[in-house]
């Protein structure tokens, strides 16, 4: 427990005033060198911590603080970590889920929002934070008639500062961009890079799924739809550099098995890839233990393993030690060195969400893409 907490119950339990007092000169969660202390106030029958950490049970139980309504729960935590939580709570058998009332760290997904533990010397990297000398690329958006897909697909284009048609331009495709902009912030962490000379200026095509566990799973008209049809459309309407080595593809969980399967299915077309915790489930004997979403990435991921080919030239992975998916993770490593590609893999304390994926971009798109920076210093 922290030892601001054991002082202030060393004499039993505190008055109303003094646990107001306390509430009021601390943050929280309370955070110590090794390990962090969740607090609650209020009346209830249980409180429950419940935390997205792969390897620890999903609940955690407060202990209730004398008979006061204060209740708090200690649990180790390496340095550097970031994990977010929330807290259940149970009055009268009803259960509810909510934010941690006394933190206002936040961290939104596109089912809501989760408060966020920064474990001791973990910090926001400054380069995700909105620099007023940074100046702004724009977003365009178009509707792309897929024959593929049989309907229009929504594109955003993000285009850099300074754009020009006299120049050409690398190229990046995101997969669920809309997402990395609302959650990953990823417009300000292209402005900022670009402004500080990291990375080149560079177009960024923002794509978006309707059912992505299906057409991100090794799917074939993906692939298709975003080789055949969006990249010629790109190429028609921006001045890109016509290099595979100008041309990368990312995407997160599910996205970064569409991506690592798009540039298999197309070699030769893109050089750079960016897989973020991807989802990348295989068997080795026997079926696999992930559920019926996961068959077609099985399958495909037991293909590349068995013919990897060389799908890019560099390609840059990471993945949190909290998530499921760190073992597959780290077994791609060696596949793809041992055919001869260039691989950056980054491991980090942190799970299986949008902020953890921010905090990795400058070192994955600054490796991917270097900029003026870093080739004179590199």
């Amino acid at each position: 427990m922290n030892k601001d907490l054991r002082q202030l119950l060393r004499r039993g339990a505190p008055s109303k005033i003094v646990m107001d007092n306390f509430i009021a000169e601390h943050q929280f969660p309370l955070v110590d060198d090794t390990d962090v202390t969740f607090v609650y106030r209020g009346e209830a029958d249980e409180v429950l911590l419940r935390r997205w950490v792969y390897g620890l049970s999903a609940t955690q139980p407060f202990q209730r603080l004398w008979e006061t309504d204060l209740w708090a729960v200690t649990m180790e935590l390496p340095e550097k970590s970031r994990i977010e939580y929330k807290f259940e709570v149970i009055r009268g058998g009803h259960r509810e889920l909510i934010v941690d009332p006394l933190n206002p760290v936040l961290a939104h997904d596109p089912f809501g929002a989760n408060s966020v533990c920064q474990g001791y010397r973990y910090q926001r990297p400054e380069w995700t934070l909105h620099d007023p000398d940074a100046r702004k690329g724009h977003i365009d958006q178009f509707q792309l008639k897929s024959r593929v897909f049989r309907e229009g697909r929504p594109v955003g284009l993000y285009v850099p500062a300074r754009f020009r048609r006299t120049r050409k331009y690398p190229v990046l495709i995101v997969h669920d961009g809309d997402d990395y902009l609302n959650f990953s912030d990823l417009t300000t962490v292209l402005d900022n890079l670009i402004h500080r000379h990291e990375i080149p200026p560079l177009v960024v095509a923002l794509t978006q799924s309707p059912n992505r566990l299906k057409e991100y799973a090794g799917d074939e008209r993906q692939a298709t739809f975003l080789t055949k049809e969006l990249l010629p459309v790109l190429n028609g309407k921006l001045p890109l550099i016509d290099q595979p080595r100008a041309r990368g593809i990312m995407g997160a969980s599910f996205g970064a098995v569409s991506s690592l399967h798009t540039a298999w299915t197309y070699p030769g077309v893109y050089d750079r890839l960016l897989l973020q915790s991807g989802s990348f489930a295989f068997s080795d004997i026997g079926p696999h233990q992930r559920g019926p979403v996961f068959d077609p990435v099985v399958k495909f991921v037991n293909a590349f393993r068995n013919e990897p080919n060389s799908p890019a030239q560099m390609i840059y992975i990471s993945c949190g030690v909290y998530e499921s998916l760190i073992y597959e993770n780290r077994s791609l490593i060696p596949l793809l060195q041992a055919h001869g590609m260039q691989v950056r893999y980054e491991e980090v304390w942190d799970a299986h969400n949008w902020e953890n994926w921010r905090d990795r971009l400058r070192n994955a798109l600054s490796w991917l893409f270097p900029g003026p920076l870093w080739l004179v210093y590199d």
